[in-house]
């Protein structure tokens, strides 16, 4: 395999972060193009990259400078009324940079759909940005996918919490509609393989996983995957696109407008007709099952390299009249305290928590959430603490997550829950005084899980204030 400079557009998004690091793995050589460099400052590969500030609508010459293969994985869906309009202004203007600079390759993930049938504005839009890369002059594979499964991808959020929330729905007629899902690792390996093989492969490949089935087939898979019941379908024909995307929006983190292009595609049948990308590049797909359990485990242990929210698109952008679900899925109490004390100190002191010396709040409350526990199965707070904090003890019915010191402590809830939660404290220190910001966080799991969270809220306005206020006087006496 020919060692090459990639260009990588779309790297903080949720399929460009999870390829960046595949291509690193096979030894090519990657630049990644960003609007805000800032935003992979976490990454854990980005000291192996080049980093490149600019948009696709941009000048690109300084981006595509002496790149051999250039990745285009930008998509603008449901961003404005002229989004479609938009996307063929950002490919010419990519299929233009690319000629000038002489990239031998365009790779492109774009969306299935047979061309036969009336596509929707979203699958529409996809495969014109494929025919003006096709037709630029630079040779270039494009990689048709529908469904793609994987943790925390917009598709994967949809299924998942459509079928968590709701044991019996009712559905468009869309349920129907045949799907060829596919999953993300097999994506990624797909746009590796055709960034970096040494032959001529231009053309359209179509991909897919090993089954096609109906959206509910889907859905009553992940149901059985997932340990839940048999959910029930009851198909109706009121329900339109506008309808549905605000009942998706409602039971999802998927927002509205993203949802509605997403739906409006549902009606399209989105299989592998022609020639396999899978089997062209030497890929085994797994099966629907398989991609649903790996997805599973992955956000099971909160550990989602990428997240389909990461993109910068502007309905994920925060808002006054939505902040708790505006670009996450989980809710939130938030505390911020400052104190002259060092963070080495106030650490010290927050790591006394638990066990004997209790949580420094309401006292009484604890001990009753511990005994409800027990009661339904839970450990309760009967098993203590340590007495120095490591990552993997328990602590009372926490789990210590995360210790940095002096910087950070999250421990995360084994009590029974309709959800997962964490608790987690983060130190700063700027000149003469410390910032203590502590964060109660929780994921909820369906319909219940929602009813729980806003029945605890009240205690949290009794309980978190006085508790931080504890912590951070103690400290100042230690």
């Amino acid at each position: 395999m020919t060692t090459r400079r990639i260009l990588v557009t779309g790297s903080t998004g949720y399929v460009g972060g999870r390829v960046v690091p595949a291509l690193l793995e096979a030894g090519q050589q990657v630049r990644c193009l960003v609007r805000t460099p800032a935003k992979l400052a976490a990454a854990p590969w980005v000291s192996q990259v080049e980093v490149v500030a600019g948009s696709v609508d941009d000048d690109l010459s300084a981006a595509m400078a002496n790149c051999d293969v250039a990745i285009y994985l930008i998509h603008s869906i449901g961003e404005g009324d002229n989004w479609a309009e938009r996307e063929i202004r950002h490919a010419e203007n990519f299929a233009a940079a690319a000629t000038a600079a002489g990239v031998t390759r365009i790779v492109y993930l774009g969306g299935l759909g047979a061309a036969a049938d009336q596509l929707s504005v979203h699958l529409n839009s996809r495969q014109q940005v494929g025919e003006v890369f096709a037709t630029s002059g630079v040779p270039t594979i494009e990689i048709r996918a529908g469904v793609i499964i994987g943790s925390a991808s917009a598709s994967f959020e949809m299924l998942r919490y459509l079928v968590e929330v709701l044991p019996v729905m009712v559905t468009p007629k869309w349920v129907s509609t045949r799907c060829q899902p596919i999953g993300i690792t097999d994506v990624v390996n797909i746009v590796v393989a055709a960034a970096t093989t040494d032959e001529d492969r231009s053309g359209v490949y179509e991909a897919g996983g090993t089954d096609v089935v109906t959206y509910a087939e889907m859905m009553a898979t992940y149901a059985r995957c997932a340990g839940l019941r048999p959910r029930v379908f009851i198909p109706v024909p009121l329900l339109t696109p506008r309808l549905s995307s605000h009942w998706i929006g409602l039971v999802t983190p998927v927002p509205v407008p993203l949802a509605k292009e997403l739906i409006k595609s549902l009606v399209n049948e989105v299989i592998v007709t022609e020639r396999s990308a899978t089997e062209a590049f030497g890929i085994s797909p797994m099966s629907l099952e398989e991609s649903i359990d790996r997805a599973l485990a992955v956000m099971a242990g909160g550990s989602a390299p990428t997240t389909f929210s990461d993109a910068d698109l502007v309905y994920f952008q925060p808002t006054e009249l939505d902040p708790q679900w505006a670009g996450g899925t989980q809710f939130a109490d938030v505390r911020v305290l400052t104190t002259p004390t060092s963070t080495e100190t106030l650490f010290a002191e927050l790591s006394s928590i638990g066990g004997e010396k209790g949580w420094y709040a309401a006292g009484f409350l604890w001990k009753v959430r511990g005994l409800i526990d027990q009661l339904v199965g839970g450990p309760g707070m009967r098993r203590g603490r340590r007495a120095h904090l490591r990552v993997g003890d328990a602590l009372d019915f926490w789990r210590i997550e995360a210790v940095d010191a002096p910087h950070t402590l999250r421990l995360r809830a084994e009590m029974r829950l309709p959800g997962l939660a964490w608790l987690t404290w983060s130190l700063s220190r700027d000149g003469e005084v410390t910032t203590i910001t502590q964060t109660a966080s929780f994921r909820p799991r369906g319909l219940w899980g929602r009813i729980y969270w806003w029945s605890v809220w009240p205690f949290h306005g009794l309980i978190f204030p006085t508790m931080l206020r504890r912590i951070v006087a103690a400290a100042a006496t230690r």
